[in-house]
């Protein structure tokens, strides 16, 4: 049998997963963090993208989250998401359309506040349509 850490997601809406992986893959501040059992108490913020839970024997749980923090302890993991959602229900077509308004928003914007929304806007699309197309790859 091989060793797993409990894994914890939850964000303002609830909580969305509770159970064991061999490994899980985040998309940490300075890039994809892939926590392990035993691994190091870690503590940073996440950007929008993709967790992968890997529940072992090729099962692959998918989960879009739009920042938030991530906990690591030895045996436990813990994200805390802004906004979390299972992959397979992000809606691909609205994410298209959040993309196009987001790169008109930054082509006419001139304050830096707007600036800074449209930005997080098309980040956020952007992550939301990679995680649709990571869930695809792994069911082809």
């Amino acid at each position: 049998m091989s060793m797993t850490i409990h894994v914890e997601i939850v964000s303002a809406e609830g909580h969305l997963f509770s159970g064991s992986g061999e490994m899980i893959y985040a998309p940490g501040e300075e890039g994809e963090l892939g926590i392990a059992p035993r691994h190091a108490p870690l503590l940073t913020r996440l950007r929008p993208g993709d967790v992968r839970v890997d529940k072992g024997k090729g099962e692959m749980e998918h989960f879009y989250v739009s920042g938030g923090m991530v906990e690591v302890q030895p045996f436990q993991v813990t994200v805390l998401a802004d906004t979390a959602v299972r992959a397979h229900d992000l809606d691909e077509a609205a994410a298209l359309e959040a993309k196009r308004r987001a790169e008109e928003a930054l082509e006419g914007q001139q304050a830096e506040m707007e600036l800074a929304r449209a930005q997080a806007e098309l980040a956020e699309a952007v992550a939301q349509l990679r995680t649709i197309e990571r869930l695809r790859k792994t069911r082809s």
